[in-house]
C-alpha cells in the first residue's frame, strides 16, 4: 500500500508541474505569434528556461514531501497492524500541527480506550473463570455445533484429559442421558434436566443444560452421590427399624389376644405369656434406647466432656463396673493390663463404649469362657482392645459390622436380644473423641475390637511397637 500512496502523491505533484509548464509554453507561443521583436523572443526563452529550471527543482521537492507523507502513512498502517494483532500497547508519535497529527492522536486515544476495555474484559473473564472453578458443580460450555467451548476444573477432573476446547462433546463425555440433555438444549432451545450415572463409576450426577443467548448451551453437573447414599441409608434405616419393631409387636399382640380370648387360662400359662410379653417389651425398650443413643451421637450438636484420664484407670473401671453383666454367663472378664498414659476421654461415653463392646463379645464368648480388656501405648495415642475367644468372625463381615443393624449371625443376635446398633454407637463415640476403631478376627480364634484415644499434650511418651493382641 505504501508504494502506491507514494506514487500517487508524486504523480500528483508531477502533473501539477507539467500542467504549469504546458500553460507557460502555450502562453509563450501566443505571445510569439502576436508580437515580433528580439527582445520578446529573448524574454520568452528566459521564461521557458525558468519554467524548466523550476520543474527540475520542484520534482525532488515533490518527491521529498511525498516520501514524508508516505512514511507517516506507513507508521499509521504499521500501528493498525499491531492493533489488529492484539498489541494494544502500540502508540503513534504525533507530528506537529497538521491533519495527520490529529488523526494520529485520535488513533492513540482509541487504542488506549480499547486497551482499558480489553483489560477490564480480561479481568472479568478471569473472575468468572475463578468463580466457575471454585464451584462444586462441573460446568461445560458447548458451541452450536456440539464442540467444547470451555470447561471448569471440576469438569476436567470428571472427564479427565479427554475434554478440552475444540473437541466434540460426544468424544469427551459419553453418557447417553447427559448427551440427550445437551442435545435438547441445543436443538429445542429449552432447559433440559437429566441424570448421568456412567461418567464416573459409583457416582451419580444431576444434569442441567441451558441454551445460551448467542447460540450453544451450558451444561452443569451436580454430584448427588452423597445425597443418593443418604437417601438409601435412610430408607434402609426406616425399613430395619420397622422390621425390628414389628417382630416383638407381633409377638406381644398375639399373646395378648390369646389371653383376652381365653380369660380362664391357667396361672402358669398366663405367667408364661406375660413373661414373653415382658421379654418383647424389654427388647422394644432397648431398641428405642439404642435408637435415641444413636441419634444423639450422630447429631451435629453431640458434645463430649473431654478430660485427661489414665488409660489404666479406664480399663480398670470397665472391668470392675461391667463384671456384673457376665457373672451369670460363666464367662470371665479379665484385664490384660494398660499403661498409665493420659488420654483425653469422656468417662461416661467410655463406659458406654466398653459396655457395648463387652456385651457384644459376650454373645460369642461362651465357648471361649473369657473376655480380655486391655490397652497399649502407641506414638500419639493409646490403643484399647476388647477381645473374646469364641468362634470368630468371617473376614467378609469385618468391614461392615459397625453399620447400623448389621448382624453377623441374625438368628443368634435376635435370640440374645441384640438390636444391631451397639457397634454403630461405639463407632460414632470413638470418632467423636478423634480416635479410630476396627476389628480383627480369624474363624475359630475369637475376635478383637480395637479403638484408639489421643494422648494428652502433657504426656507424650515413646511409642511401643504394635503387635496383634
Amino acid at each position: 500500500m505504501t508504494p502506491k500512496v507514494f506514487a500517487k502523491l508524486l504523480g500528483l505533484f508531477v502533473l501539477l508541474l507539467v500542467f504549469q509548464a504546458v500553460v507557460m509554453v502555450f502562453v509563450f507561443h501566443q505571445l510569439m505569434e502576436q508580437t515580433a521583436g528580439g527582445t520578446l523572443r529573448l524574454l520568452g526563452r528566459e521564461i521557458l528556461w525558468s519554467g524548466l529550471i523550476a520543474l527540475l527543482v520542484a520534482f525532488p521537492l515533490a518527491a521529498l514531501v511525498a516520501g514524508r507523507v508516505s512514511d507517516r502513512l506507513q507508521r499509521v498502517v504499521e500501528f493498525a497492524r499491531q492493533i489488529a494483532e492484539g498489541d494494544l500497547s502500540a502508540r503513534l508519535i504525533p507530528d506537529n500541527g497538521d491533519e495527520l497529527s490529529d488523526m494520529q492522536a485520535a488513533l492513540n486515544q482509541t487504542a488506549e480506550r480499547l486497551g482499558k476495555d480489553f483489560t477490564e474484559l480480561e479481568s472479568r473473564r478471569h473472575e468468572l473463570a475463578a468463580m466457575l472453578d471454585s464451584m462444586q458443580e462441573a460446568v461445560v460450555a458447548i458451541t452450536p455445533g456440539g464442540f467444547v467451548r470451555w470447561s471448569n476444573s471440576v469438569m476436567q477432573r470428571v472427564a479427565g484429559a479427554q475434554i478440552h476446547a475444540g473437541r466434540p462433546l460426544v468424544h469427551s463425555l459419553r453418557d447417553p442421558e447427559f448427551l440427550a440433555c445437551v442435545r435438547g438444549a441445543l436443538e429445542r432451545r429449552e432447559v433440559c434436566f437429566g441424570r448421568a450415572s456412567t461418567l464416573v463409576p459409583g457416582r451419580v450426577f444431576e444434569v442441567n443444560a441451558t441454551p445460551l443467548p448467542g447460540g450453544g448451551a451450558l451444561a452443569v453437573m451436580h454430584d448427588v452421590t452423597g445425597i443418593e447414599a443418604a437417601q438409601k441409608s435412610r430408607r434402609e434405616f426406616v425399613a430395619n427399624v420397622s422390621h425390628e419393631l414389628r417382630t416383638p409387636l407381633t409377638s406381644i399382640q398375639g399373646y395378648v389376644e390369646t389371653l383376652i380370648e381365653d380369660p380362664k387360662s391357667s396361672p402358669e400359662t398366663t405367667r408364661e405369656f406375660l413373661g414373653i410379653i415382658l421379654k418383647n417389651a424389654t427388647r422394644m425398650n432397648r431398641l428405642t434406647e439404642d435408637l435415641l443413643a444413636l441419634a444423639s451421637v450422630e447429631s451435629p450438636d453431640y458434645r463430649l466432656t473431654l478430660q485427661p484420664a489414665q488409660a489404666s484407670a479406664l480399663v480398670k473401671d470397665a472391668v470392675d463396673s461391667l463384671g456384673g453383666i457376665v457373672v451369670d454367663s460363666g464367662v470371665e472378664l479379665e484385664s490384660a493390663g494398660a499403661p498409665d498414659a493420659m488420654v483425653m476421654a469422656d468417662p461416661d461415653a467410655m463406659n458406654q463404649v466398653f459396655g457395648n463392646l463387652i456385651e457384644n463379645s459376650l454373645k460369642y464368648a461362651k465357648s471361649g469362657k473369657r473376655i480380655r480388656v486391655g490397652a497399649r501405648l502407641l506414638a500419639s495415642e493409646v490403643q484399647f482392645t476388647v477381645q473374646d475367644f469364641g468362634p470368630g468372625i468371617s473376614s467378609e463381615h469385618l468391614d461392615r459390622i459397625f453399620e447400623r443393624f448389621y448382624r453377623v449371625d441374625k438368628a443368634r443376635s435376635r435370640e440374645s436380644g441384640g438390636t444391631g446398633l451397639g457397634l454403630a454407637i461405639v463407632k460414632h463415640i470413638v470418632q467423636a473423641h478423634g480416635g479410630r476403631i476396627w476389628a480383627e478376627s480369624e474363624l475359630g480364634s475369637g475376635a478383637a475390637f480395637h479403638f484408639t484415644l489421643p494422648l494428652t499434650t502433657m504426656n507424650q511418651q515413646p511409642a511401643v511397637p504394635a503387635s496383634k493382641v
